[in-house]
């Protein structure tokens, strides 16, 4: 095998392995942001697959079989999962629509095309005429030109620039993290700058190919065409990389426009809460709920949750926790409790196991249980 090609399949084998491990991790992922990571699990599979169909294709297995159909037939739904994992990445609880389910219109009119081109194998007996016009030109078109890429690239580049006009209006409505949003911008501009320069490429070699050569053109036999691949493979390696590093990032919370008279109403629960916390103790509560608190205060949850949200900047069990805290804090000054172990003193605080111990320390003051006792 000649040097190229070994160094070829190294290159696309490094994207594709690599893709489908971080395809696995992602789509297993239990984390915040549950639907963004299996979106960015199909994209990488697919990329992935294609890599290995091509790794197949070097080694002369699998040309025109089922394998490199199906893999074909799903190049035009890159777009639309570009698209839907931006929208997932920025809406919390993101549930699809029926109107979402359009822009899955492109690979069902791919697999419908697909599908009629290679039955015209059927009919083909080496000649021109045992074709129909449609089929034969219809066959010169999707088979021999780069059709399939070129609309392709120009879907995904479509689909990118709804997504950046997504992140506009998203600046306005959601609260976000800067590097929550340069990360979600840096997927979708290297999609978009590189599928560019993909089309351009096409659509140039093909005019200019074509014309010089008085029609005859074969995409597989291109300069471009592997280089085109390792593309691929450096794509899918880079973002398989940077979706696991940013797996476990939190949702993004909605940023809505609260009134003066609604700003002075939620300024009342939050002295509400305060005095359940801190005069009734209702922390120290191991079954405390927030749907129980708002039974015992007779306010609607919802109302409790958008108040710790707007005036503490703080989900519910964090708010209960650091109360938690402060209290098995104050229970290791006092040496009375130095019998006491730190599990059982963290449970008098309110706390109902020892994990959730644990995770409150390590939110609430950056360090271990250990370090806590340490420091008494």
């Amino acid at each position: 095998m000649e040097l190229s090609k070994i160094l070829i399949i190294v290159l696309l084998s490094i994207g594709a392995i690599q893709g489908l491990i971080y395809a696995f991790i992602l789509f297993k992922s239990v984390s915040y942001n549950k639907m963004a990571n299996r979106l960015l699990a199909a994209i990488l599979f697919l990329l992935s697959y294609r890599l290995l169909v091509q790794i197949m294709r070097l080694f002369g297995i699998g040309y025109y079989d089922s394998w490199y159909y199906v893999m074909i037939d799903l190049s035009w739904i890159h777009g639309a999962l570009i698209y839907f994992y931006t929208k997932a990445q920025t809406q919390p609880r993101l549930q699809f629509k029926r109107k979402d389910w359009i822009h899955l219109l492109p690979v069902i009119l791919q697999i419908s095309i697909s599908i009629f081109v290679r039955l015209q194998n059927l009919y083909w007996d080496g000649t021109k005429e045992s074709l129909s016009w449609l089929g034969y030109y219809g066959y010169v078109v999707w088979m021999n030109n780069a059709t399939i890429y070129i609309i392709a690239s120009a879907l995904i580049i479509f689909y990118t620039y709804k997504s950046e006009k997504l992140l506009q209006t998203i600046d306005i409505n959601f609260e976000i993290a800067d590097k929550k949003l340069v990360w979600i911008k840096r997927i979708i501009r290297s999609f978009l700058v590189y599928f560019s320069i993909v089309l351009l490429v096409l659509l140039v070699d093909l005019v200019v190919y074509t014309s010089a050569n008085e029609g005859s053109y074969f995409y597989f036999t291109r300069f471009y065409y592997y280089p085109f691949f390792i593309g691929i493979a450096v794509l899918s390696y880079w973002i398989g990389l940077e979706g696991f590093s940013r797996r476990n990032d939190p949702e993004l919370s909605i940023k809505t426009i609260v009134t003066k008279e609604e700003f002075e109403r939620l300024h009342v629960i939050s002295r509400k809460l305060q005095n359940a916390m801190e005069v009734d103790t209702v922390y120290k509560n191991q079954e405390l709920s927030l749907n129980s608190l708002a039974m015992q205060l007779d306010i609607k949850p919802y109302l409790i949750s958008k108040c710790l949200s707007e005036i503490n900047q703080v989900r519910f069990n964090d708010y209960v926790n650091s109360y938690r805290v402060q209290e098995v804090q104050r229970l290791l000054e006092d040496s009375t409790n130095s019998k006491y172990t730190l599990l059982s003193l963290a449970m008098d605080a309110g706390f109902n196991s020892k994990s959730s111990f644990n995770r409150a320390i390590k939110k609430q003051l950056g360090i271990s249980p250990s370090e806590l006792k340490l420091k008494k």
